[in-house]
Order: C-alpha cells, then structure tokens, then sequence
C-alpha cells in the first residue's frame, strides 16, 4: 500500500468514494503505468502523462486542473472513523442552543430597545461550533493546555446562549445583548467577540473581517515560537479560525497562507463556513467559492479537507455509476445552490436532479420531502467529526476546512438561503412556531403569543442529562471555551543598570534617536532574568534601523532553522535564521508584523507567559497601514511597544509622499489603549520604555496594564545630550518638560517642539536672542496626545463635578507660570500641536507640515514647510508684535534677514542616516 494510502483519505488526491465503474480496465491502465515507470523511468513516465493530458484536452475531455478536485467530501464515507460521542444528546442541547440564539436578538429587537442582532450566521455554523466544542477544543485546564478559537463576530449569539445553558450567563444578561450600559455595569453583552467589554470571556476579536485570519496564523506561529525557545510547552495546543466564505475575500484573510504554509504550521485549522453567501447576495453566484477556495489554498501549500454534502447523499453517490450526480454537482453554480434552498424538495427535484435524466432517475423513488431532507456537509455531525479529526492528526501542514452550509438554517423559508437573511433582526410569531416544531422546544403556543417580541428562553434546569452530558464533554477536555484568563507568571523587571547606556548622551558623537533605541533594545535583550521574553518584530528593514546588529545573537526565528549557506556568513553581522530566533522577521509585511504584535502582546493572557513585543516598523507604514490591527490590539488587550522608526514629514530626504508621515499620531490618538510618545533625546526613551514595562508587568503600579507604548523615533543623526541631573522625570513621562532656560532680559517666549524639532527650537531661541534681543525657553513636548487626554480628563472631571474642587491640567500647571506668548512646532501636522490649545495659559500659534510630502533635503523641507528655526523666530515675532512688546517691523525684517521664502536657504537639521 502506498504510503499516502496508508495515511488515511486522500486528502488532495482522488476520490475513493467515487465508483469506478469498470474496475478491471483501471487496473490495466495501473499496470501499464507502472511497467512504463519501471522501465523508462519516472521523467519518461511524467512525460506521457503530460501528453496524455494534453491529448485529451485536445479531444475536450475536461480535465480537473491539479488544484481542484470534484465538488464531494474528501473523505469517503468508508474512510469516515468511528463517532465516539452521544449524537442524540447532542443534537437536543444544539436544538437548545439554536433556540436561545434566535429568542436572543428577536428579544434586542423589542420595540423600546431595538438595537438588533445577527440570526442567520450562527445557524448555518452551529454544528460546525458543536462538534468542535463537544469534541475537540481543549480548555484551558486541559493538560496540555487550552486551544485557542477564533469565533465568527456575527455568529456571537450562539456563543453566548451555550454558555446561557452551561450556566455561566443569566437570561439577564441575554436581554443585555447589545446594551452594554443602560442595563447598569456586568449585565450587558457586547455585540461581538470584544475582550476589552468581557475580559473573562472573550478572547480573541474577530468581527472586522479579515482580521481573525491574519491573526490566527500568526497565533500559530507564536505557539511554535514559545515552543521552540523553551517558553512554554505548546505541542498539545491547536489554533482553530472560523471564517466566512464572503470574509476570504478580505485580503488579509488569504494574504498570509503561505506563511502558515512555509512555516508547517501544523497546529493550525481555518474552518470556512461556506453558507455561499456573503451580506447582500451570493459570493459567488456565477462560480463555486468551495472550488476557488480549494485552489487557492492548495496552491499556497495547505492541506484542503472539503465537507459538502451530508450523510444522506451516500447512497446517491454510490450508485451514481456513471459520475452523472458529481458531474451536476461539478457544474452547478453557487447562485442555483443558493436558490434551491430558498425553495423546497420539488423545486429541487426538477430544478436540479431533473436537468439530467440519470440523476432524475436516481430519485424517483424519493419523496418530495426526503429529496428536502438531503442535508449538506456543514450540518452533519458525522462528516465534520471526520473531517476535525483528520485535520488535528495531519502534520506538516495548516489544513482549511471547507464546509458548505445554509445562511439561516433552520430558520424557516423566510431566512435560508435569502439575500436579506444577514439583515433580519427578528423572527416573526409564525417563524417562531416553525422554529419551536423543527427544534423539539417545549414551548407553547400560547407562550409565544403571550409577547411576541419576548419569546422565552429555553433551558431544561441544569440537572437534564443532556446538560449534564454538554458539561462532562467540556470537563474532560479541560473547561469552558471560550474563557480567558489573565493570569500570568511573574516577571523580574530590569534594573537600573540596563537603562544607564542612554543617560550619558553621545558626546561628540552624532546619533538618532532610532539608533539610540536600538541600543536600549539590545540591552533589555541581555537581561539574563528577562531579555528573552523580548519580541523583536521587524518587517524587512531591519538593516535600516540598525537592527542587523542583533541578528547574529538573537538570530531570526524560523521553525525550520536555517538549511542553506549564507552568503554573509564570514560577516560579523551575517544573517542567521535559527528554530529557536528571538527576532520575528515577518518580510515585506507590515499586517502579519501587526498580527504578530497581537498574538505575542497577549501572551501573557493566552498562555499565561508574558511576552513584550517590540514591533519597528518604518514611518507611516504602522498605524497608516495597519490602523484597524491595532484597534483590534486595543481590544484583545495587547502590551507592548510599537516604534515608529524613520518618523517625521521631512527626515526622510529622497523617500517622497508615502513615507513622510506627519499624522501618525493623530490616528494613535483616537486609540485610547495607545500611549503614544515623540521623545527627541536618548535619555527620554530610557524613561519612557522603563515606564512602559512598569506599568504592563509590574504589579504594584496601580495603572491600567492593558495598553501600548507608541514611540515616534527619527533616523537623523544629532548629538544626545547627556541627562541633566535635575531632569524632570514627571513631565517626560506626562508630556512635556523644560531643556533649556533663557537667561537675560527682554521680551520672552515659550517654544514646544517634539522629538526631531526640539533642536530647531533650540536654534531659533538662539537667533531670537542674537538677532532680535529676545529670551526664550524652550521645552520637550514628549506626549502631546498624552496632554491632551489629561486635559480632557480635568475637563470632565469639572464639567461632572461642580461641587467638587475643580482640576487644572497638568499642562497648564506646568506652563501657568511661564511668560509671553507660546509658539509650536514639530515634524507633524498642525493639528499634532494645536490638540492641546484649550490648556495653554495664554496666547498660542502654531506651525505644522501639513499635506503630502516630498522628496528633497531635509532643510529644504522644513523650510517648505516653514516649521525650521527661522519660521519659529518669525512666529514668535509676529506673537510679539501682535501683543505689542516688539515693533512690527521685526516680522518683515526677519523674514528678509533668513530668506523664508526661499526653499534653497533652509538650514535646520543634519543630512545623513540611512533612510
């Protein structure tokens, strides 16, 4: 026996369940092939096998292309293993679940409340849910750890009315669906999978499409990574996604296969819930998505197990002899199997089987109603336990699961199979009844018709055998799914010591501020009790930051290792890959870095093991690319650092419009789990990284753990100042703080400025005070966003306490006493500076690189711009003039004296550093 044979159903190969109809002549053409192998060899063999192929194209036979097989289940019925559990029992308490998913958003849709739901989609993944949930997914008590679900967002009812019948929500809280508020704290329920409002519950966000994905196979990923480098143990642990066939349209939903696919991550499942509907309409009404699917996957290198019709297609498939029904099968578009179950069994009778007079004959002795009766994969208990099962024993590969379904299922005539059936709330009174007979409920009529819009729920009391069952399922394969915990083991933080390299500045030495973190970076990797729980993670620019530095120590992870000769490898800096790398190297792909960033940044959660991402990635292309990643971070609670390296509209010199990034910020700013920060000095970062871990791992700090550090760091060499003795470790932390003082007399002014503009400032208090006989003080504006956010919190603090003392932000106390007017700038849009206007204490202007940007030198840019030293000094004069401390004519003045207009005049800032 071949020892694909051997291995159990053909999962790529050819159907064994489809009969062969003369026997004998295949056994010829088998003999006659391997006579021609055993002579001529296998390249003479591949030969006359691709002019064969060739032939018979030409004599249109159609030929399957290598990448698909016919449209039946993978594995045949005879291959199918042995059911282990009570298939009755089952059935009622999915019966049940099925109920209370439907009673649950007709109840939100009550007329006072009416705040909707999704039925349709958990009817058509019910079963696939329940044999994963009965049969498959470990908890996380299990021995060798939980598993980790990603749940389709829209199916979230079925989620929460299982967990109604296991006891861990109240009907309460189910007439919370939606209402996460007005009900009072702990008595709503989200609408989707959002960890951040169920933090004991949920644990993975999957509702903005796509996302679930990406993430699922960088999860994978992650448990190899913990398993390599000796973290945790993970052999035991699968990844299970389920996804919509309409979401695999998402890009990110297929962009990824092949990492999964490279990487062998054979701990992965996709489960594809082909309901062949997507929101409004077909997916694919002129094709077959279950096809392009299958092509598609196996292309990339996965493992395709599809599950298309049920058990009661078995004896149809056997005695179709002549492969008529697989053919129908084969040809029929998703748009007629889609209008087929928005019908019924005499519909399909002449509709389907009646387009051939073989297959029309096949059913002639069926009813109408047994023909209705032939279910598809996706609802058969049976098939999908075959399918689970040879997923979690394939090696090797992910494998996807592609299992076809009906959109509201069960529902009644009124939802399967509809276009509007992903936006129906409600299920009308005689839906209701034709639900409650299909599902067995014991409800009355007169019960129904009591309230319609409050249709009750059904749970038989926790002491009915099948609830029993249902829990004894889940005990022994380890708790409650999904559940998370936050439980992690404790950490030993850094000392001091690790911090000192960036407090002593560069002396003469002219050094970023990405480099300078990069320094830190491999100081925190040295950490004997806590560097390897650092995660670099770095798209495919990791010799721009500097970061080629750590490749031969930290090496690259790869569960493969390294099998080639690199061809630095006499280099000090060669790169190495390594099965046991620290560095996640994601590629030219700053999505799967951002997924790996989620799944790394809730290891402490996941598996109870802190891990602390750092993910670097090159100026805009973080929150610009991946914005809705990092939502979806935000949500699951992620820790961790981004680090927006080669920052800023004008440090870029030569790299144009879509890398000069002026407005990162502002998108981080509308992320409330983001602390984002625009240090210009290397004893700055120091600070904030050491308050960052803090406050993630340190349990004694009583601020919220669950949150991301956002640093902006630039790639244009300076020199670092040393740490000044008396530095004001608050306001770095809080957002702004004093660099330099002006001494003298005359008029005075304030100069903000952030990260790579600091030195600007500092230019222009030099001129201004040489040329224009006016003091000026100039300070680091490390958080403008953080500024703002304290603002705001004073502000509704008094707008909601009126009797109460009444709070000053931070920033104003911190300027209240600082004289003249305030001018800001930085390497970002005006509204970066303008955020905090409402707090400062006097009269305040500001300058900004709004719009694209562009290629040129970097003074020629700010110049352009008009945020460079001089445009500071005239700002500050004009602020001056208008006030009238300085005389009028000084603006004009200035502006001839520095030669604004003139683009080619600009002289703020250095050239050099990689780009």
């Amino acid at each position: 026996m071949a020892a694909n044979e051997q291995t159990g159903p053909l999962i790529n190969g050819l159907l064994s369940q489809v009969p062969d109809i003369d026997p004998a002549e295949t056994g010829e053409w088998i003999e006659s092939l391997d006579g021609l192998i055993d002579e001529a060899g296998g390249p003479r063999a591949r030969y006359v096998l691709l002019s064969l192929l060739k032939r018979a194209r030409e004599r249109n036979v159609a030929i399957p292309t290598s990448v698909n097989t016919p449209y039946v289940n993978t594995i045949g019925v005879h291959e199918e293993p042995y059911f282990p559990g009570d298939e009755v029992l089952e059935r009622r308490y999915r019966s049940w679940i099925r109920w209370n998913a439907a009673v649950l958003v007709t109840r939100a849709q009550r007329p006072e409340v009416s705040v909707g739901g999704h039925i349709s989609s958990y009817a058509s993944v019910s079963t696939l849910y329940e044999v994963g949930l009965n049969h498959f997914f470990r908890g996380k008590d299990h021995p060798g750890g939980g598993d980790q679900i990603f749940f389709q967002g829209h199916a979230s009812p079925g989620v929460y009315a299982r967990a109604f019948l296991e006891g861990r929500l109240s009907g309460e809280q189910l007439d919370g669906f939606r209402q996460e508020h007005s009900l009072g704290e702990g008595k709503g329920l989200p609408s989707y999978p959002h960890p951040r409002q169920m933090p004991d519950f949920w644990e993975f966000p999957t509702v903005s499409m796509g996302l679930g994905p990406a993430e699922a196979i960088y999860q994978a990923w992650t448990n190899k990574y913990l398993h390599n480098r000796g973290i945790k143990d993970t052999s035991q642990q699968d990844v299970w996604a389920y996804l919509g066939d309409g979401e695999m349209d998402e890009p990110e939903s297929r962009g990824m296969l092949q990492h999964a696919a490279q990487q062998q991550l054979d701990n992965l499942t996709f489960v594809v819930n082909c309901n062949l509907q997507r929101l409004d309409g077909p997916v694919r009404g002129n094709g077959k998505i279950i096809q392009e699917l299958e092509a598609q996957f196996k292309g990339a290198g996965w493992n395709v197990i599809k599950v298309v019709w049920g058990r009661e297609w078995d004896t149809l498939l056997n005695a179709d002899k002549d492969r008529a029904l697989v053919n129908l099968m084969n040809s029929t578009p998703d748009g007629d199997y889609q209008t087929y179950k928005a019908n019924d069994g005499a519909f399909v009778r002449e509709h389907f089987f009646g387009r051939d007079p073989r297959t029309k004959k096949l059913v002639e002795n069926m009813s109408d109603d047994e023909i209705w009766a032939l279910k598809r994969g996706g609802h058969d208990y049976r098939k999908l336990f075959a399918a689970y099962a040879a997923a979690r024993s394939h090696t090797g590969q992910p494998t996807v699961i592609l299992a076809k379904t009906i959109k509201g299922y069960g529902l009644g005539s009124g939802f399967a199979g509809r276009n509007a059936t992903h936006q129906k709330k409600k299920v009308g009174l005689e839906e209701l009844k034709t639900l409650r007979d299909t599902l067995h409920i014991p409800i009355t009529d007169e019960q129904l018709e009591a309230n319609p819009y409050l249709p009750p729920y059904y749970h038989p009391g926790m002491d009915d055998p099948a609830i029993e069952y249902m829990l004894d399922r889940r005990r022994q394969l380890g708790g409650y799914v999904p559940e998370r915990r936050d439980k992690h083991v404790a950490v030993t933080l850094p000392g001091d010591k690790t911090y000192e390299v960036l407090s002593k500045g560069s002396g003469k030495q002219e050094v970023a501020t990405t480099m300078a973190f990069v320094r830190l970076l491999k100081e925190l990797i040295k950490d004997k009790e806590f560097g390897h729980r650092i995660v670099p993670i770095i798209p495919d620019e990791a010799r721009t930051f500097g970061l080629d530095s750590i490749f031969p120590t930290a090496k690259i992870f790869n569960t493969l290792g390294q099998n080639y000769l690199a061809v630095d490898r006499d280099l000090m800096l060669s790169y190495k890959e390594s099965e046991s790398g620290q560095i996640m190297h994601t590629g030219i792909n700053e999505a799967g870095s951002a997924s790996a960033f989620q799944t790394v940044g809730t290891s402490y959660a996941t598996h109870g093991q802190p891990l602390i991402p750092f993910y670097i990635f090159y100026s805009m292309f973080g929150f610009q690319r991946t914005g809705d990643q990092f939502w979806a971070a935000g949500d699951q609670l992620t820790r961790g650092f981004i680090i927006g390296a080669t920052a800023g509209r004008t440090t870029l010199t030569g790299e144009g419009t879509q890398h000069a990034d002026g407005h990162s910020p502002l998108i981080a700013g509308t992320n409330t789990s983001v602390v984002q920060y625009d240090p210009a000095y290397g004893y700055e970062i120091r600070h904030i990284v050491r308050d960052g871990l803090k406050r993630m791992y340190d349990e004694s700090d009583p601020r919220d753990p669950n949150i991301m550090y956002y640093l902006t760091v630039y790639n244009e060499p300076m020199q670092q100042p040393a740490e000044p003795e008396d530095v004001d470790v608050d306001g770095i932390l809080r957002g702004i703080h004093r660099v330099a003082a002006g001494e003298g007399d005359g008029p005075r002014v304030q100069l903000l400025s952030s990260g790579v503009g600091v030195p600007w400032a500092l230019e222009a208090a030099e001129l201004l005070k040489k040329d224009w006989g006016v003091v000026a003080d100039v300070w680091s504006v490390t958080s403008w966003n953080e500024l703002r956010r304290d603002g705001l919190a004073a502000d509704q603090h008094n707008f909601l306490n009126p009797g109460q003392e009444q709070r000053q932000a931070y920033l104003t106390q911190k300027l209240q006493d600082a004289q003249g007017p305030f001018i800001a700038t930085s390497d970002y849009d005006h509204l970066v500076q303008d955020q905090v206007r409402t707090w400062i204490p006097g009269d305040y202007a500001v300058l900004g690189a709004d719009g694209f940007g562009f290629s040129d030198t970097r003074a020629a840019a700010r110049r352009y711009f008009k945020i460079d030293g001089p445009s500071v000094v005239v700002k500050a004069l004009q602020e001056l003039a208008r006030r009238g401390e300085v005389s009028a004519e000084l603006q004009a003045q200035a502006i001839e004296k520095y030669d604004l207009h003139n683009v080619a005049a600009g002289t703020s800032g250095s050239a050099g550093g990689d780009a």
